[in-house]
């Protein structure tokens, strides 16, 4: 009989297992950091898109109304202190210049936004800065859709942002009742804010009734008191109040402003009280520019540039960019 040589097929033992494991665990721990870091670099860019598209809106709607949009309408009676239409935001009417006609001719501006559901539930990409982390629908109590959030905010000024008693506006690029145009950026409007990065779902103190035309500093912000909101502000695209659709300069970038409640620690926004509601003091409102893109957020200036600025801006040139008129020259930032 011929001799037959056998032959053991020799499979990976464990121990070489494990080690090729090992070795692609480290190649992925390698690259995902790159991968991670170019997707943020193309949200920014598409961050930044929005924010220029928004600026074209705004450009193109001072062209056909010789005006920049009211952030708010109030009818500043003081007996009902209610405006059936004027509620709308900055964002609502400036569809029709961001390509959005089929949803304008959807909208009644002339009544509430809240008889309007399909309305304040819809989603506008161009409002969504692609890094949120919770680009999806509010909901009420018993889980029923009632508002979509929003990341972009107009520039309110500042720190007073509206007087319900006396109608007097703040010193910010867009106001209540406000009909402003080019000439009344007298700082210039390549030093003027415009809009400005805001965090959806951010936690709130309202309606306090507290203040002083004083600024304040971020520990003091929970000291002023008023109803504590978990996660509501920027939550609704179509309300027109600064700390739904806003933001102001009272702090600089993402600056963690402390609240605790509960035992929790928040980092929460301020407004002493909304702007058309039944209180004679102003509105002062510190509603922080806050983004999820670590240690810049990206604006919009009045001349329709768009600009990342970082979290370390001196707090002067900050509040002096939120300003339409304190005549603070400003050489760069």
């Amino acid at each position: 009989m011929p001799h037959r040589t056998h032959f053991r097929r020799r499979g990976f033992t464990l121990i070489e297992l494990l080690v090729v494991i090992a070795i692609i665990a480290i190649l992925i721990a390698l690259i995902l950091p790159a991968v991670q870091k170019a997707r943020e670099a193309a949200r920014r860019v598409q961050c930044k898109s929005n924010l220029k598209q928004i600026g074209l809106a705004l450009a193109n709607y001072q062209d056909t109304n010789k005006y920049y949009p009211p952030s708010f309408c109030v009818d500043r009676d003081p007996a009902n202190f209610q405006t059936p239409g004027g509620e709308w935001s900055i964002q609502a009417r400036l569809l029709p210049f961001l390509g959005k006609g089929n949803v304008t001719a959807k909208i009644n501006f002339e009544d509430s936004y809240n008889n309007q559901p399909s309305i304040k539930t819809l989603r506008v990409s161009l409002y969504m800065c692609p890094s949120e982390v919770r680009d999806e629908l509010r909901a009420d109590s018993s889980g029923n859709p009632i508002h979509f959030p929003v990341n972009y905010g107009f520039n309110g000024g500042t720190w007073m942002v509206w007087d319900n008693g006396t109608g007097k506006k703040g010193n910010g690029a867009f106001a209540p009742n406000s009909s402003f145009a080019p000439r009344n950026m007298t700082d210039g409007m390549s030093f003027t804010l415009a809009f400005a990065e805001v965090r959806a779902f951010t936690p709130y103190l309202r309606d306090g009734a507290a203040g002083t035309a004083s600024l304040p500093t971020p520990n003091q912000i929970t000291s002023l008191g008023g109803s504590f909101k978990s996660e509501t502000g920027h939550t609704e695209w179509v309300d027109g109040r600064v700390h739904q659709t806003g933001f102001t300069t009272t702090f600089a970038p993402n600056t963690v402003v402390p609240h605790i409640d509960g035992g929790d620690e928040f980092d929460v926004d301020y407004t002493s009280c909304r702007e058309d509601k039944a209180c004679a003091g102003p509105t002062y409102a510190a509603v922080t520019s806050r983004s999820h893109h670590g240690e810049i957020v990206n604006v919009l200036l009045m001349d329709g540039r768009v600009r990342a600025v970082n979290n370390n801006i001196d707090l002067n040139t900050w509040r002096n960019l939120g300003s339409r008129n304190d005549k603070q020259h400003i050489d760069e930032f």
